[in-house]
């Protein structure tokens, strides 16, 4: 049988979906893709509504992720870039920080912001070479504490971790609390550290759908729930049998796959809501961070001071809440009104949208980087692929969907060296 006769079937097309038609393409297949929505993307979404982008959470693309450089052409996504800082929200006051050896302009602010002492920022110079040092391997074999533990055990003050790390690193977490692990952390920070956050300026969308137009051999079937995954056929809700030779189940698979039936995973979620302002209060391209214990809001940030969207003279803000809470979307639209006035100065002309994430990233205990093709294989033709896999990251994503499909490659070809495979798994 000729390769591009093999029926391949990818449940979801997220990340991790397409990256794994991608690597099957490359290898000669065809797959077919079965989507429950009408688009492309999974967590990675834009919306447009009355002409703004508004991606589905506040997200971002760290230049540094090996995997991104790898399936990605930044050149094509026009990349907006941030500066490497922050501008801190306490007790009424503004601090801007940041790498003063990537951007000049921050030096003095960063020197003279009152977040911690002059040993906290030289600790933090030291910890980015550090982490520069420290290959990605090294990170993940580390042993495994909370974040908040390997700040304090690092020396760093309690002013700084709650001034600076806390609202910054539980943005990225979605957590408030720094339990995340230290492994996380440290693969987080040296990204940080070794490249820029950016957006498309078509919204983060742009990054699934330039993966999907790479797709020249794969069919989408699009609107299709998938009910049942079996080892030769796939049931959709309709009740129609699709036969497949393999599956990879690029979304949760514990209610599809029968020996996998009532283990769940857990979930980080977090409210992302959009304003529309009538100017902004944060001039440059930095995120800003709320310091105050009894804020609810963890960040804003102005999507035009990276020229992601533009609309008049109005300017769109996004706001994003990690805390747990009980309020309604009403009451949750006026205490983040309350807060972003309080504590941020901002006056808002007009509430947007609400985005409710509850599957916004998977909380995974023992977190890895890579996992091998075989550790993808539930049974001989089904597949995994999801960074709950992995840890919660778009590089993970990414990984996890390229080594599903060379599982299937390896599987199809048995164990013979393919084109494409990483010489570390033929």
């Amino acid at each position: 049988m000729n390769r591009e006769d093999y029926k391949i079937h990818i449940v979801g097309a997220g990340i991790s979906g397409l990256i794994a038609a991608k690597t099957l393409e490359e290898n000669g297949y065809h797959p077919i893709i079965i989507e429950a929505t009408n688009s492309v993307g999974g967590r990675v979404k834009t919306d447009i509504i009355d002409g703004y982008q508004l991606d589905h959470g506040f997200q971002v693309l760290l230049e540094a992720y090996p995997y991104a450089q790898k399936h990605l052409d930044y050149s094509k996504l026009d990349l907006q870039k941030f500066l490497p800082g922050a501008l801190i929200f306490k007790d009424g006051k503004s601090h801007l920080i940041g790498d003063p050896f990537r951007a000049l302009s921050l030096t003095i602010p960063t020197l003279t912001a009152n977040v911690g002492s002059l040993i906290d920022k030289i600790r933090i110079l030291k910890l980015n070479t550090h982490l520069k040092r420290k290959s990605i391997e090294e990170i993940f074999e580390s042993d495994s504490k909370s974040t908040l533990d390997y700040l304090k055990d690092t020396g760093f003050s309690d002013k700084i971790i709650n001034t600076f790390f806390k609202p910054f690193f539980s943005g990225i977490f979605l957590e408030p609390d720094l339990k995340t692990s230290s492994r996380m952390f440290e693969f987080v920070y040296k990204m940080f550290g070794e490249g820029l956050a950016m957006i498309p300026k078509d919204g983060i969308s742009a990054i699934s759908e330039q993966l999907k137009d790479s797709l020249k051999h794969t069919k989408f079937e699009f609107e299709k729930m998938v009910r049942q995954v079996n080892d030769t056929n796939i049931v959709l809700d309709s009740g129609e049998k699709i036969d497949t030779h393999f599956t990879i189940i690029a979304t949760m698979a514990n209610d599809l796959v029968g020996n996998l039936k009532d283990q769940s995973h857990a979930w980080k979620s977090c409210y992302n809501l959009y304003f529309e302002v009538d100017s902004r209060t944060i001039n440059k391209p930095v995120i800003g961070l709320i310091a105050d214990d009894s804020a609810l809001i963890n960040n804003v940030f102005f999507h035009n001071s990276v020229s992601t969207t533009n609309k008049g003279n109005k300017e769109l803000l996004s706001v994003t809440v990690v805390k747990d809470h009980n309020l309604s979307e009403e009451q949750l639209i006026k205490k983040v009104e309350e807060d972003l006035l309080k504590y941020c100065n901002i006056q808002t002309s007009r509430f947007i949208k609400c985005y409710h994430i509850p599957r916004a990233l998977p909380d995974v205990e023992f977190l890895q980087y890579d996992i091998s093709p075989t550790e993808s294989q539930l049974k001989p033709t089904i597949y995994l692929a999801g960074d709950y896999l992995l840890n919660g990251s778009l590089n993970a994503a990414m990984i996890s969907g390229e080594r599903a499909a060379q599982g299937v490659i390896m599987s199809l070809e048995d164990g013979l060296k393919v084109d494409n495979l990483t010489s570390e798994y033929i």
